[in-house]
């Protein structure tokens, strides 16, 4: 099932599934239980982030070619981050470069997004893909300045920026995606494809991530968990090929769909 997120012409917010022909049918229940789909159509007057994270929690260097873009080794056990709730953009949405604490340097990334559906904890890897509700897109959008010339090694001030997690368009149910890791996946910038490789790609590949973010640690029900990006980042572009206002920016992943963002300052 293709899950969206919406806000009615009655400005109520609500979950609904997608159908074929483009229209949506309401959800009755909690998504991180058992809706069920109804029969009431659902006029769509603005498409959201098709969940409101409980925490996002991001994994680096975890594309082969990716890290030998960077020059970086592969990493022994995954390399974690952690952005805020703050970052959450909705689709169509502006991604805003920062103005206030200038950023001159804010990459795209596209990514691959897990969206834990039940609680878990020391889980093994042939249970892990359980525990998913679901996959989406996502921006993991980084201001490379602040990430590596003044992070003081950490990566979080550039990452946790408003508006640097795009994440949409629907909700993929992982019924539908039986492997999440054979996915194409691909950045197109004003019409110009940046990045294009296959999840496939990765290092530690969904099950390994959940198996290892979850040792000695609960994953609560809305947990994010964004998989990494593969190669072709605007600061391995030469020269680099930094976002500008004006820009517009899609993420698309087979199976689930396009997440289109423009970009624009931060007034």
């Amino acid at each position: 099932m293709k899950i969206i997120r919406c806000q009615d012409r009655k400005e109520n917010i609500l979950h609904a599934a997608q159908q074929a022909d483009g229209s949506a049918l309401k959800l009755a229940g909690d998504i991180l239980g058992s809706p069920g789909v109804t029969s009431e159509k659902v006029e769509v007057a603005k498409l959201l982030a098709p969940v409101q994270p409980t925490f996002i929690i991001c994994i680096g260097l975890n594309y082969r070619k990716h890290a030998e873009e960077t020059g970086a080794r592969f990493p022994e056990y995954p390399v974690v981050f952690f952005k805020g709730v703050n970052t959450l953009q909705h689709p169509d949405e502006p991604i805003l470069l920062p103005t206030h604490l200038r950023s001159n340097e804010v990459d795209y990334e596209c990514e691959l997004a897990v969206i834990i559906g039940r609680a878990c904890k020391n889980v093994t890897r042939d249970r892990a893909l359980d525990f998913v509700l679901g996959y989406t897109c996502c921006n993991d959008v980084s201001a490379r300045d602040w990430q590596i010339k003044r992070g003081g090694g950490q990566w979080c001030r550039g990452k946790t920026f408003d508006t640097f997690s795009p994440l949409g368009p629907c909700l993929v149910t992982r019924d539908e995606i039986p492997d999440p890791n054979a996915l194409k996946i691909r950045t197109v910038l004003n019409g110009q494809v940046m990045q294009d490789w296959n999840t496939n790609d990765m290092i530690f590949d969904v099950p390994a991530l959940i198996e290892f973010l979850s040792g000695s640690t609960t994953l609560l029900p809305g947990t994010v968990i964004l998989t990494g990006t593969p190669h072709g980042v605007g600061m391995a572009q030469k020269p680099p090929r930094w976002l500008r206002p004006g820009d517009q920016v899609s993420i698309e992943i087979e199976k689930i769909g396009t997440l289109t963002n423009p970009v624009a300052e931060e007034p």
